[in-house]
């Protein structure tokens, strides 16, 4: 993350490509053979990398109870 790119959102590395869109793209149905084709710049390892980063931040979701 750097605050001078993107204002500062997660990118994968080496572009200016948001993690959070290549998420929206693959939840939208866009296939890992689309996004690559498309995007040249991004590997596998990139998309991969993308759910990593979005399960690690799943994981540290705290829920708090109203009750």
């Amino acid at each position: 993350m750097d605050p001078k790119v993107r204002f500062g959102k997660p990118c994968v590395r080496g572009t200016r490509i948001a993690v959070g869109d290549v998420l929206g793209w693959l939840a939208a149905g866009m296939s890992e053979a689309q996004i690559l084709t498309d995007f040249p710049q991004i590997k596998t390892d990139d998309i991969r990398a993308c759910l990593t980063y979005a399960a690690e931040r799943e994981r540290r979701t705290l829920t708090i109870s109203a009750a």
